[in-house]
């Protein structure tokens, strides 16, 4: 009787009300200004099913859209330097919002007021909601349709129990470790984040958990259909034997800790910069050795390549060596504190099978890094800015970032954002305007000393002796098809005080501390979600200070580019502490209280910021570049950035751009995009080719005169790493493989014997000689971010033409000052290059074993996070996901 009169209520209920109604789908091209392409290899699918995975392994067909874009993005290397505007579209796709009549692929609507359009060509999902709410749940059903498994690797990654999810292999249990020294969390701690967002920002935070909560929902419906619906749930899952469980909101807090705890962080580095300032002042005593970790540090190098042109913007001015609350570690006395001891290769079975092996290393280590280049109206050819701009954030498969294009009330934006986190467009274009990101590596993280009272897990503070927290996390894992590594498990155990967590030990003055990480960003991980809204809003962003606005509210650090139909702006975002007065940037600190960064709060873990306007940031440069290089004059490098000097990446696009606007001319798009693909293939290292030939002087021996007019000939004709015959092999292979035989030689000739071995090691902790060396197993596309060509060059140009030199160092390095000692070791060092054979350099990765050449190991490789791969393709250093800008008009508002 009740079941039928339940039955009969809603059958009347469904009777009375009406119909349940798509959200209604704006045409092609609504509001849209124009002008907006974009690429995002491989494609948009990465969701496959059973059958999919079937047929690619019987087969090696893919599914629609899972790799579309790939050929896109691959053959821009072929069209650069000859570009024309009309072969833009070749190799950048449409990103104008909405889906042109006749290109509808599928339109659905999983629940009322919500409507998913995809198009045929790309499978982009272009969201439509009555509401915000419902926009966001179509976000995130959208997002589970594309990438529910990879959301999931992200989020047990997040929460540092990866092994748990998908096996035990070395490779998921060093992604937990890393995860859970960097952000551990309890599920009390992830929850309140949420709790406090209404609490710290009133109805902008109430907002961001109403959105989370449409967004979660969403989620969660596919995932209802994906149990019992073979085709919607993706292969891999059946492979480590699990279901997808239901989203909370906590899950998205994770995934942003994991994001923005890479992407958006920078600094942090006090001790291993102290360790390296200890074996500079062994080998030289102290004030020379202290002037000789200046040389390095590059802190504020007046030849330092910079975004802002010519405007100051001071930061960290205070003295490293600053005696007020310093806690420089006893020499020998510092010890690592790891959560967990580390793991053995050995003990895994299946490191390269697992979908999750490799994954958190890659992100935190991309092979290049985000770049964003823009015009001003004023040297535009069109007469309007023009930019072309992406993120870098690794190549994956499925890809890490997503497309969507996303239209409701506070929403009208289209472009890419990360699975898990997509909320809303991240890196994109709204109405009629442009924004992206790199990468600041700016100091958010400071090291500080806990002095150690009672034992070795109390500390003082504010004249207490308080427990530290202990947190753990416990993974379990046992064998299934995808990673075989015999059933174990392990508990992973991290110590937390009011300022972080602590990842090392020692004394100082002889006192037993800990020493502690502090980020700004912790218990803050979705903060930014507030300005990431405002930048979708057309509402709110309407020109450049209110773009400015908008970042202001993203506390993760990044250089925001932006552009319009007539301004371009740049702005830099991120909580960056206002320090103790009179205390050191560089060196960890006391932690007893009284050396706190200002008005810190350990119970909101807040503190006072460095305030928008103080961060750098500049409207209608002629120019703006970035390439994760310095931001401006004054503004000193992290204390882990010490690359920031005379030879910096960005140099090889400014170059470029400076070339095609020589003499009052003005720049097309298709120059533009030139001018980035051109330094995509370019070896930093041509640069200090100059001086090191000068330095060498001219050698009598005929080989080392054939090397030089060798390398002489590759320099002249740009210095490019790249293939454009396809022959497979680079175009001037054989210079290619005597650079990279004989930097290392190089560098170490040129500074080794004035350092020493410990010193010269404890720099190489700080900047790799060179993050594209190799002589390693593993091939890896060369980055070029940080390496010693800076050092090179400033040293070499001391030695010859101190005229030429800003903030000359110290001291010469190269034949401690003697000319002659430095061309007899420059000299030896090609000699020794030219010995090496091209199976040393690259043969030892096994995939270059029978192809042992430079464009074997530089290919751009995915990681795979799927149960259907991808192909390597040959070496660019361009942004992941990328877009091309020539706005030439406005849309009301």
């Amino acid at each position: 009787m009740r079941r039928g009169l339940l039955a009969t209520l809603i059958a009347a209920a469904a009777l009375l009300a009406p119909p349940a109604a798509q959200a209604a789908v704006q045409p092609y091209g609504t509001n849209d200004a124009g002008g907006f392409r974009n690429v995002l290899p491989p494609g948009e699918a990465g969701t496959d099913n059973a059958i999919q995975l079937a047929q690619f392994e019987a087969t090696g067909a893919r599914p629609a859209h899972w790799d579309d874009q790939q050929p896109l993005y691959e053959n821009l290397l072929y069209a650069s330097p000859t570009l024309t505007h009309d072969q833009i579209g070749d190799y950048f796709k449409d990103a104008t919002f909405g889906v042109p009549d006749g290109q509808v692929a599928s339109t659905e609507s999983p629940e009322p007021g919500v409507t998913i359009v995809r198009d045929k060509a790309y499978g982009v999902p272009h969201i439509y909601g009555d509401t915000d709410e419902e926009v966001e749940f179509g976000a995130g059903y959208a997002a589970a349709e594309d990438r529910l498994f990879l959301m999931d690797v992200l989020r047990h990654t997040g929460r540092a129990e990866l092994s748990s999810f998908i096996g035990g292999s070395a490779g998921n249990r060093e992604m937990d470790r890393t995860q859970w020294a960097i952000a551990p969390y309890t599920e009390a701690d992830l929850q309140s984040q949420i709790d406090d967002a209404p609490k710290l920002y009133g109805a902008q935070g109430q907002h961001l958990v109403d959105m989370l909560t449409a967004y979660v929902a969403g989620i969660n419906a596919y995932i209802a259909q994906a149990r019992l619906d073979p085709t919607k749930l993706p292969a891999e899952y059946a492979a480590i034997g699990k279901l997808p469980q239901d989203w909370t909101g906590t899950d998205v807090i994770a995934t942003a800790s994991l994001i923005g705890g890479i992407f958006g962080k920078g600094g942090g580095a006090e001790v291993k910069s102290a360790q390296a300032l200890e074996a500079l002042v062994q080998r030289f005593g102290t004030r020379r050795g202290r002037r000789a970790w200046s040389d390095f540090r590059s802190a504020n190098d007046p030849e330092a390549d910079v975004t802002v042109l010519g405007k100051r913007f001071p930061y960290e001015t205070t003295s490293a060596f600053a005696k007020r609350g310093l806690a420089l570690p006893d020499p020998g006395s510092v010890k690592d504190a790891p959560v967990a001891p580390p793991v053995s290769a050995a003990a895994s079975a299946a490191d390269s099978a697992s979908f999750g092996a490799q994954l958190l290393k890659d992100a935190a280590a991309p092979p290049h890094a985000s770049n964003w280049l823009l015009i001003a109206a004023s040297r535009s050819a069109n007469g309007h800015p023009i930019g072309v701009l992406g993120p870098q954030v690794g190549y994956y498969v499925p890809q890490i970032l997503m497309e969507e294009d996303l239209h409701g009330p506070s929403f009208d934006a289209r472009g890419a954002t990360f699975p898990g986190v997509n909320l809303m467009v991240q890196l994109g274009h709204g109405r009629d305007y442009a924004w992206s990101a790199t990468t600041s590596t700016s100091d958010n993280i400071d090291t500080f000393a806990e002095v150690l009272c009672q034992d070795d897990f109390h500390y003082l503070y504010k004249g207490q002796c308080l427990p530290m927290e202990r947190l753990d996390r416990t993974n379990s894992w046992t064998p299934n098809a995808d990673d075989m590594t015999p059933s174990g498990s392990e508990t992973l155990t991290a110590w937390r005080t009011v300022h972080g967590i602590v990842y090392a030990r020692g004394t100082v003055h002889g006192q037993k501390v800990a020493f502690v990480s502090a980020r700004t960003t912790y218990f803050h991980e979705a903060d930014s979600a507030i300005g990431f809204f405002e930048l979708n809003d057309p509402h709110f962003v309407t020109g450049p200070d209110s773009f400015r606005r908008a970042v202001g509210g993203i506390n993760f650090l990044f250089n925001w580019g932006y552009l319009d139909s007539q301004h371009t702006a740049y702005q830099m975002s991120g909580w960056l502490p206002e320090r103790a007065k009179g205390t050191s940037p560089d060196f960890p600190i006391l932690g007893t209280g009284q050396y706190d960064w200002q008005a810190y709060d350990p119970a909101t873990h807040t503190e006072a910021q460095v305030p928008l306007d103080a961060l750098p940031h500049v409207v209608d440069q002629p120019y703006t570049v970035s390439w994760n290089n310095k931001q401006a004059p004054g503004w000193a490098a992290a204390d882990d950035q010490w690359a920031y000097g005379p030879i910096q990446r960005q140099k090889m696009l400014v170059q470029n751009v400076r070339r095609d606007l020589k003499g009052g001319r003005k720049m097309t798009l298709e120059q533009l995009v030139s001018a980035m693909e051109e330094g995509a293939t370019q070896d930093i290292r041509v640069f200090v080719l100059k001086w090191v030939e000068r330095a060498m002087g001219h050698p009598s021996d005929p080989a080392l005169k054939n090397a030089i007019a060798l390398l002489n000939r590759w320099k002249a004709s740009g210095g490019h790493r790249r293939d454009l015959n396809k022959d497979g092999r680079y175009d001037d292979d054989d210079a290619v493989t005597l650079m990279d035989a004989w930097w290392p030689r190089l560098v170490r000739a040129e500074f080794g014997p004035a350092l020493g071995t410990v010193a010269m090691s404890r720099i190489e902790d700080m900047l790799p000689v060179d993050d594209g060396t190799t002589e390693t197993a593993t091939a890896s596309a060369p980055a070029f971010f940080g390496g010693w060509w800076g050092y090179m060059s400033k040293d070499l140009r001391d030695l010859l033409d101190r005229r030429t030199v800003k903030g000359p160092y110290s001291r010469t390095y190269c034949g401690n000052g003697s000319r002659s000692r430095c061309r007899q070791a420059l000299r030896a060092s090609l000699k020794a290059a030219l010995g090496v054979t091209r199976a040393q350099l690259y043969g030892q990765a096994p995939e270059c074993k029978d192809d042992a050449q430079a464009s074997c190991f530089d290919m751009n490789r995915s990681t795979i996070a799927s149960g259907i791969g991808m192909p390597p393709f040959p070496f660019q250093n361009r942004p992941t996901f990328q877009q091309t800008v020539e706005v030439t008009r406005s849309v009301p508002r």
